[in-house]
């Protein structure tokens, strides 16, 4: 299951969201997450979830690529969705001992659900057609203006940025120490859900260990190449804007407006 998390993930293809200026696809992963929580109504997320699809098949990357990513939030997906179904107040449907399934909790679930499968996805077509050091310049430049009062906006980008790229590489050390301590004789699958949290608990001293060796190499194989950020470091590659980044701009606008005057045109009938 830990090789099917996708978030920090980069997959390599030629597609028309892959050659788009990583600040255009910024915007528009933060457009789309505001959006979830403006739209109110199944109209609205009908609307979100065709900008979604459309931008998956321009992306190049398999739907089913896309999916295996939510097998690791499935667990947090089910939390969420039984603590708004059960403790939302409201018109009664069901009873089932001490517990009440509400009309309003019932509502309520569905829209998190949704919500948080729709933000997952589209977070990670973000990260899956950007490359870590075109997401840094990105953030880089949209957070420039924060430098006239002494924000360290390169560090802030720098740091997010390898936390991103972190993840698939701990995700397949965890991996390896689960497959080396199975091999031992370790258990993970059997048992109910508090032993196997429990069972989990002698990866992470490993895990720990291998993560802060991993960060310290790091950490000298820059200082060793001198490496200095900041507003004097040349890019190879510096961020310009083409046609088809403006086309992105308004293909965003456009569905923001669409999306909240749908949405207030069905509230008014």
């Amino acid at each position: 299951m830990l090789r099917d998390i996708t978030l920090g993930q980069y997959y390599q293809t030629d597609s028309v969201v892959h050659r788009l200026d990583p600040r255009v696809k910024l915007t528009a992963t933060m457009a789309y997450i505001i959006s979830l929580f403006l739209f109110d109504g199944i109209e609205g997320y009908i609307v979100a979830a065709l900008f979604l699809a459309l931008v998956i098949k321009l992306s190049c990357v398999p739907f089913k690529f896309m999916v295996k990513g939510m097998k690791a939030i499935v667990f947090l997906l089910m939390i969420t969705v039984a603590f708004n179904m059960f403790l939302t107040p409201g018109e009664v449907l069901v009873t089932l001992w001490k517990i009440k399934i509400t009309k309003e909790g019932v509502k309520v679930a569905v829209t998190m659900a949704i919500r948080l499968v729709f933000l997952v996805i589209g977070s990670s077509v973000m990260t899956l057609t950007t490359t870590p050091n075109h997401l840094t310049d990105g953030m880089e430049r949209m957070m420039s203006p924060l430098k006239k009062i002494k924000v360290p906006v390169h560090e802030i980008a720098m740091m997010m940025s390898i936390a991103l790229r972190f993840i698939p590489i701990l995700m397949e050390e965890t991996d390896k120490i689960m497959k080396a301590q199975i091999a031992r004789g370790a258990d993970f699958e059997s048992g109910n859900l508090i032993k196997k949290a429990k069972s989990m608990v002698p990866l992470l001293v490993p895990l720990f260990i291998s993560a802060f060796r991993r960060a310290n190499d790091l950490a000298m194989a820059m200082e060793a190449r001198c490496y200095r950020g900041g507003d004097h470091r040349t890019k190879m590659k510096p961020l310009h804007y083409e046609r088809v980044d403006f086309i992105a701009y308004f293909v965003i606008i456009s569905y923001l407006i669409l999306g909240i005057a749908i949405g207030k045109i069905v509230g008014m009938l």
